[in-house]
């Protein structure tokens, strides 16, 4: 086996048990135990467990920004690009769990950047690019509009952790659902909120 391929060996291995176990229940002898391989070869690569654990974070991290950003790059229009970055979301929770349950359920003592809560921010940004006009149409202070888009980001993301965990209902339907209540709510809302209870 090459050097990059036992990197790559490493990285998928080591992948699937922080996935499934978390990083702190998993150990170096573990990983290289399950990759057949001494415990100097993983320091070797990436130095311990942390530069392992980052490097497959950071991957991931990566790649679900690069989908999210090529999905929302293809909108037509305000529902479209809700639509896509719902779709691209479940797509990739269903195509790659252990890599979305890594960045759902990281350490953060571990980690120096590439946070699930740092690509729902990206994402509320590109939303509120997409839809600037849509709430400039209706009045809507500028003031508001990050904040709105940030919470479509955020309910997105909180439905796509479930959704990974339960896997109901299926992928098409929960889309359909998570876009029905956003558009819908994004469609009646109301640009002088109040509280009625105030």
């Amino acid at each position: 086996m090459t050097r990059v391929q036992r990197r790559e060996q490493l990285i998928g291995i080591s992948r699937d048990l922080f996935a499934a176990r978390g990083y702190d229940a998993v150990s170096i002898e573990e990983i290289a135990s399950a990759a057949e391989v001494s415990k100097p070869v993983i320091y070797e690569h990436f130095g311990g467990k942390e530069g392992l654990y980052q490097v497959i974070v950071d991957r991931e991290t990566t790649a679900l920004n690069k989908i999210l950003e090529d999905s929302l790059g293809s909108a037509q229009g305000p529902r479209h690009a809700l639509e896509s970055v719902v779709l691209a979301l479940l797509d990739y929770i269903e195509e790659n769990p252990s890599g979305f349950g890594l960045m759902v359920h990281q350490s953060p003592e571990v980690l120096s950047g590439g946070k699930f809560s740092t690509i729902i921010s990206d994402m509320g940004d590109h939303l509120s690019e997409l839809l600037t006009e849509y709430f400039e149409h209706l009045d809507f202070p500028a003031t508001a509009i990050g904040l709105y888009s940030q919470m479509l980001a955020g309910l997105m993301g909180i439905m796509g952790q479930s959704w990974a965990i339960n896997r109901e209902p299926a992928k098409e339907e929960m889309a359909i659902h998570l876009v029905n209540l956003m558009w819908n709510g994004l469609h009646a809302i109301d640009p002088n909120p109040r509280l009625v209870t105030q």
